[in-house]
């Protein structure tokens, strides 16, 4: 389905765990434990496969939404939950990827009280986030994205789920103001997409503190692919019933055949491979891998979104998106591991010079977080220097002095 926007892992952490509250389960017999190289291999694999789904979901749907000329967001999104709908049973009878589920209550109940409201959210979630492509770019649209940790403190603090600190505060504080400047920086700003953004923000953060509230007062746990499962259905009908207010009417056949059937089942299968992917990083890494990787895919996803549709970000939106995405890592990591990731840092290029390194090396720990520093680091650089070489059109110079030699 459209990708529900993303929020940071530090933003789920304010809220009670759904697990924490969950029955013990009964002793099992111990696992054995994947080797180093197995480890190391799900925590380069898992993020870049994420990454990769995730931005392919988004430039696929805005590419058929607003260049291919298909403007029908909400069927779009109603083929992606037919589509999920049909795997997630298949996958459920055939496999024991869904086999979780049976820990959840098959009753009218849970269906009416826990799965149709956050339905209806979620409905909403996706039919604005989908809705904004007809207005508003990709780079601009990731960029009023960072805003999310500020609706998620406000509907939780809603809720009476967290009491909101001076410095958590502050943090969100300054995330609104970058953004603030980023979209009055914006050239092509839209009023009409930027409220459609602003309502899928809000429905999201909603959707994931209901998820939390409801399924904790339950004792319940759902992972994604088990809450597609039981989501994608009830979903899939409430946006068809609005389809056939605002879209059917309209409905031009001529467009269905212009895009194709076959580029409408390549898109849903794109979208469901990041639902899957999704549920296999969470449970196989760690929220700061997730964290990291969302930061890392956001912004190649503005980058890809530049070079693609030749989007112009002005030098008022690079400061504003700058600030936010600075707030963002302090918000989502914390001054300790911050910290701690320049003492890491230090240590070892003072190692490397002096010849100390290859004697004494470094521990796992501290190399992953080494790794998580330069990954940081590096890819920031890069995006930087794409952003200031398409800007300056240094980018077309050099393609063009290389095609003509």
């Amino acid at each position: 389905m459209s990708e529900p926007i993303q929020l940071p892992m530090a933003a789920y952490s304010q809220l009670p765990s759904v697990e924490s509250a969950s029955e013990p389960e009964p002793d099992l017999p111990p696992q054995p434990e994947p080797s180093s190289s197995l480890r190391i291999g799900l925590y380069m694999v898992l993020p870049r496969a994420w990454i990769a789904s995730s931005n392919l979901t988004i430039l696929f749907n805005k590419w058929l939404i607003d260049t291919a000329g298909f403007k029908y967001p909400i069927l779009l999104i109603t083929w992606h939950l037919i589509f999920a709908s049909v795997v997630t049973q298949i996958l459920a009878h055939t496999t024991a990827y869904l086999d979780s589920r049976h820990q959840l209550p098959n009753t009218w109940r849970f269906y009416l009280t826990t799965i149709l409201p956050i339905g209806i959210v979620s409905s909403g979630s996706l039919v604005c986030s989908n809705f904004v492509y007809l207005y508003l770019s990709v780079a601009f649209i990731q960029m009023l994205k960072a805003s999310s940790p500020v609706f998620v403190l406000v509907v939780s603090c809603m809720f009476r789920l967290v009491d909101p600190t001076l410095g958590r505060i502050v943090n969100i504080l300054i995330i609104a103001l970058g953004v603030a400047v980023a979209s009055a920086g914006t050239i092509e700003f839209s009023l009409v997409g930027f409220f459609f953004q602003f309502g899928g923000l809000c429905f999201e953060a909603v959707r994931v503190v209901m998820i939390q509230v409801m399924l904790n007062g339950e004792g319940l746990k759902m992972d994604a692919m088990v809450g597609l499962y039981y989501y994608a259905p009830v979903v899939a009908i409430l946006n068809l019933l609005v389809a056939c207010v605002i879209e059917i009417p309209h409905f031009d056949m001529a467009d269905l055949h212009r895009v194709g059937f076959l580029m409408l089942f390549l898109n849903a299968a794109v979208a469901f491979t990041l639902s899957f992917t999704s549920m296999v990083l969470i449970g196989k890494t760690s929220g700061l891998v997730m964290s990291l990787a969302g930061i890392f895919k956001n912004i190649l996803l503005i980058v890809c979104s530049v070079i693609i549709w030749h989007v112009t970000i002005t030098p008022i939106q690079l400061f504003g998106y700058t600030v936010t995405l600075c707030a963002l890592i302090y918000y989502s990591f914390g001054r300790e591991k911050l910290v701690e990731g320049y003492h890491v840092s230090k240590d070892w290029v003072l190692d490397l010079v002096s010849g100390r390194g290859r004697e004494k090396g470094l521990s796992p720990e501290r190399r992953k977080t080494l790794w998580i520093v330069l990954g940081i680091f590096c890819f920031c650089l890069t995006g930087l220097a794409l952003f200031v070489g398409y800007q300056t059109g240094a980018y077309k110079s050099i393609m063009s002095w290389v095609w003509s030699h």
